[in-house]
């Protein structure tokens, strides 16, 4: 399978810091890309339209706004069961060094920013609370002609949605190629060894021993670090990579459910089925036929 996604060029010159396109539209007919720029993605009646990030899948109500940093993280709005006449979009690409260690962003005053930034490299939705706290200034964006103005802007609406901490990450880290990060020496540890040999079987009292703690003390720990079970966390990272490695190699269902831990073919379509929505087949399918040569 020797398909690529779509490596978009933006229209953004050497010295220029965003660009803003605000469009109304009756469909949704770009493929499945990615890019060098950051972007941050609004839509307004856009009801029954599907939106694709990673190995995320999402059907979307009447207003969407996603801000998506991962330059190799493939995404795409799709027109699925939209009937929409009137499709109002807002998309802002921009460029913003925050990984830099002297950069200013990782300074207090844009810590909350920072934060974000590093969330929506797996893609982040937003709440309607937060779209609708900087819906007016999303709308008016492309009407401010003097540059540094806009250039405020947008850095006034990335701060108003870097309060709301509960938008939603949605690629698997696994699948966008993100580091794990964690404020726990014993979590980032037990999730380095599950990265290490998520083919193996992983068993929760060896987890635990890992860290010097019994099973339940450790269970306990990692799901209120984590939000997650450890089986939950571990199937997650399965599934990511499954997914990626669906897209990105021509190896067989059953080859990649091996590769990566799954102990039966049935229960790894029963699960992938739950999760992404759709089978591994079908999973891989609908990525080829929005694929272009690029």
């Amino acid at each position: 399978m020797e398909t690529k996604v779509l490596r978009e060029i933006t229209p953004l010159g050497e010295h220029d810091f965003m660009y803003v396109a605000d469009r109304h539209k009756k469909d949704f007919n770009y493929p499945i890309h990615c890019h060098e720029m950051m972007e941050l993605n609004f839509v307004e009646n856009g009801t029954g339209a599907r939106r694709v990030v990673g190995d995320s899948s999402e059907v979307i109500g009447d207003y969407d706004l996603a801000l998506i940093t991962g330059s190799d993280l493939e995404h795409v709005w799709e027109q699925h069961e939209c009937k929409s006449e009137d499709i109002h979009e807002v998309t802002v690409q921009f460029f913003i060094h925050f990984e830099d260690e002297h950069t200013p962003f990782r300074t207090n005053p844009y810590k909350s920013i920072y934060k974000m930034m590093e969330r929506a490299k797996r893609g982040l939705a937003f709440p309607m609370p937060a779209i609708m706290a900087v819906y007016h200034r999303l709308v008016k964006l492309s009407s401010i002609d003097d540059k540094f103005l806009m250039a405020q802007e947008l850095f006034f609406i990335l701060y108003e949605l870097s309060k709301f901490d509960d938008a939603h990450e949605l690629a698997s880290s696994t699948f966008a190629k993100v580091e794990v990060n964690s404020d726990s020496r014993r979590v980032l540890k037990v999730k380095d060894y599950i990265n290490s040999h998520i083919n193996n079987e992983l068993r929760l009292e060896q987890m635990a021993d890992l860290v010097g703690m019994t099973s339940t003390a450790f269970s306990r720990y990692f799901k209120l670090r984590t939000g997650k079970t450890l089986s939950e966390y571990i199937v997650d990272i399965r599934l990511g990579l499954a997914a990626r490695r669906l897209i990105d190699t021509a190896d067989s269902v059953s080859e990649i459910c091996w590769t990566c831990g799954f102990n039966t073919l049935s229960n790894f379509n029963r699960l992938f089925r739950k999760r992404k929505g759709c089978t591994p087949t079908e999973f891989r399918e609908k990525y080829c036929k929005t694929k272009v040569i690029a």
